[in-house]
């Protein structure tokens, strides 16, 4: 009886133990902002909040605490996918051993300066702490140049892994690592497995994806680990990936039809390892850049990247002698080991050479790689001495142009696709240079979240219905009302007239019909025909527009962006049209745009502009001279310019700053007659292009216009200038010589 009693009273003592311990690793539901921070205040080594099923709607949440590395707090959903916060919405978290999995932020924007961040304020920071399978989708704020940051880690030993991270849109770096103090030096940070989701070109400097220090810090170490991550098309400016600190380590992420490259930028001992580039022949697409001291690059793989200058697939830069920390340090010390480069355009040597990055590479090595590309002979661009660079044992395709007379030779090879994608050489001594294949790579199944659904935010026409629109008083303004994102409003011919301006606000095409009939014939009686607003994107296919019932005032225009700041870009396409008598009064645009709105693309072909008082494409808003510009792209190709009294195109990118890659300009057997010559031209020029960073001007003829204006400012511009007939047209007037003509005709 003794040991029975004996052994109840053990049982009872175990089930106190096991009540107790369940006491003391709460999990507890919570179901508001009040809830949620009575929940923090009480939360204990081993508790878990929960954040109940629903919007939380400016919900700014501070998570503090210290839990233990076996039992640390943990502040989860009740539902992954369930729960979100919108509107203004944030999260702090401060203290040791906290957790945080499956918040998604969504349908608005951060009301501080970051969406997430490791610290409470400048004192109390995160150490130990972890975010995992989270979520910040399209999460902008609506002002494009208001600077905020997706995610800022500071403090020691943080991992941030697993998280999905798509659609920044406004001025500022996705996620960052602040080494503004000394308790988040030499951190350790781990950021890995993460997809890093389209990001759209911003058009100015602070867009990049992920930066480690500032160039305030550049001088300390960082620490950190970026691994196993996806970069998907993250285009915002050059610097794909910013390293501005010491001694941190990148290997088996993979980038994607990127814009830009992982650059070094500041700090030194930088280790890039074993990381995949596909451009897939994508324009701008770059590899790795080298800048400072002790960097390492080594069993990197490159395929299809085009980018030149900066964004190369291999760029190795000059440095300015004695630099001040903001800029450009020299490469010492460095090498490029094994590493292959198949079909990529440019791999630049001594890149950003001029009177002030004269500090050439020196002790640096360029050994064991693989350079490929059988169509493009000249893929080494040598701009100073390379004599501080070492070559050796590196293969070269057969037709490749060496820069060295030792350190390289050729060779035809075969290659292999392996399981990871990479092409690998199927010669037996070919398989020992470059690239050495790792089973460790990321890819979209294996980074951020399975339970969120990853949608295609890019512009794209021609995927919807098509609606069938009769001529008529505002048909058309109807038709749009009831379109969808993608719709095409297909023309019939005949007179369309309307009285109310068309707001453009999801991507759509208004086409004429084909048929043997004229054109279909609009005119406008408001100042604009089509305001393209944030998310719209137009594209105009077979359509006469004239502006005889405009309103009988300066200053009208055909198309015109939003007057407020759009954080989405646009792109606009015209195909096949006439704009004719655009001149009830002085100024009348074709296209006018604002400040702090942005274009991908400007597409025109096959287009007629006749009797116009004002500019045809007039890019020119963004004026501050801070390296921001309205648009990447213009092409005008097989276009007739007849007595245009303003500009053709002004397109205009002041300053010097050289983290972007645009504007690019490409004009093509087009027509200029009497075009630039009005009065009210401020340019005095039939074509002005203030700091675009390539030009073609191809198979054009000038009759009795202003002249081309060129101002060559920024970083190395490409001008080429072909093919060209001026008749009683002055000569291209420029501030810099450097550029390229052929067979020019004068008379």
């Amino acid at each position: 009886m003794k040991r029975i009693i004996q052994k109840y009273k053990f049982l009872v003592l175990l089930m106190m133990l096991f009540v107790g311990s369940s006491y003391a690793q709460q999990r507890k539901l919570v179901h508001n902002q009040i809830e949620f921070k009575q929940a923090v205040k009480q939360a204990k080594p081993g508790d878990k909040i929960v954040l109940a099923n629903g919007v939380w709607k400016d919900a700014e949440l501070v998570f503090t605490g210290k839990g233990t590395a076996k039992k640390p707090i943990i502040l989860t959903v009740e539902q992954k996918g369930k729960v979100t916060l919108e509107g203004q919405s944030n999260l702090r978290i401060a203290g040791e051993y906290l957790v945080i999995e499956g918040l998604v932020f969504k349908n608005g924007y951060t009301p501080t300066k970051e969406v997430i961040s490791f610290r409470r304020n400048k004192t109390h920071l995160a150490n130990n702490c972890r975010i995992t399978e989270c979520v910040i989708d399209n999460y902008s704020n609506p002002e494009r140049f208001e600077t905020d940051y997706w995610v800022s880690i500071y403090g020691k030993n943080n991992r941030f892994d697993h998280n999905l991270l798509v659609g920044k849109r406004n001025h500022g770096v996705t996620l960052a690592v602040r080494l503004n103090t000394p308790e988040s030096r030499q951190n350790k940070h781990q950021i890995d497995y993460n997809y890093f989701g389209h990001r759209p070109v911003l058009g100015a400097n602070g867009g990049e994806t992920l930066r480690i220090g500032t160039s305030h810090h550049s001088l300390t170490n960082s620490n950190t680990i970026v691994e196993n991550n996806y970069f998907d098309r993250c285009n915002g400016e050059h610097e794909i990936v910013s390293n501005k600190s010491g001694q941190n380590i990148f290997r088996y992420n993979t980038f994607f039809e990127c814009q830009g490259t992982l650059t070094m930028r500041h700090g030194n001992e930088t280790l890039v390892e074993s990381n995949y580039f596909f451009g897939n022949g994508k324009v701008n697409t770059g590899g790795i850049r080298i800048i400072n001291e002790k960097q390492r690059v080594i069993n990197n793989y490159c395929e299809g990247l085009t980018g030149y200058r900066f964004r190369g697939a291999l760029v190795i830069m000059n440095g300015v002698p004695n630099s001040p920390l903001n800029r450009y340090f020299q490469v010492k010390d460095s090498e490029a080991r094994g590493n292959t480069f198949i079909n990529c355009d440019y791999v630049q040597l001594c890149a950003g050479s001029d009177k002030e990055r004269s500090a050439v590479p020196v002790n640096t090595s360029v050994t064991n790689n693989l350079f490929y590309n059988d169509k493009k002979p000249d893929l080494f661009t040598v701009y100073d001495d390379i004599s501080g660079i070492t070559f050796k044992n590196n293969l070269l395709s057969k037709n490749t142009q060496t820069i060295s007379k030792t350190g390289f030779f050729k060779q035809k090879l075969n290659f292999t696709r392996n399981a990871q994608g990479a092409l690998i050489p199927t010669n037996t001594k070919a398989r020992k240079l470059g690239f050495q294949p790792v089973k460790a790579k990321a890819t979209p199944e294996n980074t951020g979240v399975s339970w969120y659904p990853r949608r295609e935010e890019d512009v794209r026409f021609n995927t919807g219905q098509v609606i069938q629109v009769t001529p008529g008083e505002n048909t058309l303004f109807d038709a749009l009302k009831r379109s969808k994102r993608g719709d095409i409003l297909e023309l019939a011919s005949g007179e369309y007239i309307m009285t109310k301006s068309l707001d453009i606000r999801h991507p759509i095409t208004i086409k004429g019909k084909n048929s043997k009939g004229k054109k279909p014939f609009i005119q406008f009686q408001k100042t604009s025909l089509f305001n393209i607003e944030n998310g719209g994107s137009l594209s105009l296919e077979n359509i006469t527009i004239n502006g005889k019932e405009s309103p009988d005032a300066s200053g009208n225009t055909v198309i015109r962006t939003s007057r407020y700041s759009m954080n989405r870009n646009y792109k606009l396409f015209i195909q096949n049209c006439d704009f004719v008598d655009l001149n009830i009064n002085h100024s009348f645009n074709v296209l006018k745009v604002f400040k702090n709105t942005f274009a991908d693309s400007i597409i025109v072909r096959n287009c007629l502009f006749q009797n116009v008082t004002g500019d045809v494409l007039s890019l020119n808003k963004e004026t501050d001279d801070r390296g921001i510009y309205n648009v990447e792209r213009v092409v005008l190709d097989n276009c007739t310019f007849a007595d245009v009294r303003g500009v053709a195109l002004n397109a205009y990118r002041g300053g010097r700053d050289e983290s972007t890659f645009g504007p690019m300009v490409e004009v093509a057997k087009c027509s200029f007659t009497n075009v630039g010559r009005g009065k009210r031209n401020k340019t005095l020029a039939a074509l002005y292009l203030h700091g675009v960073q390539e030009i073609t001007i191809q198979g054009c003829d000038f009759k009795q216009s202003a002249p081309i204006k060129l101002h060559l400012v920024v970083g190395d511009p490409v001008v080429n200038i072909n093919d060209c007939l001026f008749e009683k047209t002055p000569k291209i007037i420029s501030n810099d010589p450097a550029y390229k003509t052929k067979n020019l005709i004068f008379k």
